[in-house]
């Protein structure tokens, strides 16, 4: 088999002294080996690195470089490299029932999205980088639920509750040096432990109810209240406007008296005379039957303007109109007047 190896390697076949045949055959299969041996570590020692990875590479135990993207060498064995995807975001998930300020237990599922930020904090401070992430979500969760009361947990307080986690967990991972970076926490719908969830489901509604009613009455009392001030306001209007026209007619009427008094002092007899006839003829307009009586009490004569009547009843011709009056209400209204202005006379010269 050796010689049909250096055969086909082009070495000498064995002749009649074999000594030469046996020394070629050997250097050729060492020289086999080491070149076997040069091409898997020239395999093993340049590697290649797509864009979203970096490597850390140590050399004799203790870092060396970080190399980026691209066509690289490392020299095994006094050489290792430790490639990371540095762009991926990872995802690590997490649900546990924890309890909150209010002492009320809860489960709190949530999410931690995150990336690394310094490769060699990751490869090299940590022993296990991505279990101290867990450990550490473990404790900021539990110090965040149990600062927090249930119903902000189970209801509006989630955003608040995954950013202030969000917040401690990075500040953890920095202490650690781990190379991390969180970019998002979400936490989804906290609920009560399933023993209990149908209470809770009850509560929630009532609290629903509660805020329904509660947004009913508020608008309710925002329509009721402004319309009450509107007619509180319409009425000191009414008042106030009341109020300067009784005073107005009082000036007018005292302003009025003060004048009439000025003329009684100058003319009694007349001004007397005129009030009366004036003040007759205001109480007889404003009524629709006038009695007239004579001297002895026998043949009273009983007036029932027409006109005035008509006036007052639906369809009649209303004041004011072009409608004609009754023939002979003025020559009657006449002499009802001259018949009181007469028997004025008579009565003064008797005194």
């Amino acid at each position: 088999m050796q010689e049909s190896l250096n055969g086909m390697l082009g070495g000498k076949k064995r002749g009649g002294d074999g000594t030469g045949g046996k020394g070629g055959g050997g250097l050729g299969l060492f020289g086999i080996a080491l070149a076997v041996l040069a091409a898997f570590w020239l395999y093993s020692a340049v590697y290649v690195l797509d864009e979203q990875e970096q490597a850390v590479v140590l050399r004799f135990g203790k870092y060396h470089e970080t190399v980026g993207p691209g066509l690289n060498i490392h020299f095994p064995p006094i050489d290792r490299k430790f490639v990371e995807n540095v762009t991926r975001e990872r995802a690590y998930s997490k649900q546990g029932q924890m309890l909150t300020e209010d002492e009320n237990i809860v489960e709190v599922p949530l999410t931690v999205q995150y990336k690394i930020s310094n490769l060699k904090d990751f490869v090299l401070n940590v022993d296990q980088p991505e279990v101290s992430l867990q450990h550490a979500t473990d404790s900021a969760l539990r110090h965040v639920v149990g600062s927090t009361e249930m119903d902000q947990v189970l209801t509006e307080g989630r955003e608040l509750l995954a950013s202030e986690v969000r917040e401690r967990l990075q500040r953890f991972l920095d202490t650690y040096r781990t190379g991390i970076v969180v970019t998002q926490v979400n936490v989804q719908n906290a609920q009560a432990p399933r023993e209990v969830q149908e209470a809770f489901d009850d509560v929630i509604r009532a609290r629903e109810d509660e805020q329904r009613e509660r947004n009913q009455a508020e608008a309710y009392a925002n329509g009721v209240i402004p319309e009450a001030r509107g007619q509180a306001q319409r009425i000191l209007e009414d008042a106030n406007g009341y109020r300067e026209e009784v005073v107005a007619r009082a000036e007018g009427e005292a302003q009025r008296f003060g004048k009439l008094v000025v003329e009684y002092r100058k003319a009694p007899e007349v001004m007397r005379r005129r009030l009366y006839l004036e003040t007759l003829q205001e109480v007889l307009s404003n009524s629709s039957k006038v009695l007239v009586a004579t001297e002895g009490g026998q043949n009273n004569l009983l007036y029932l303007p027409l006109d005035k009547m008509l006036e007052g009843r639906p369809g009649g011709p209303a004041a004011g109109s072009s409608a004609p009056a009754v023939p002979g209400a003025a020559d009657m209204g006449s002499q009802i007047i001259n018949d009181l202005q007469q028997r004025d006379l008579r009565s003064r010269e008797r005194r």
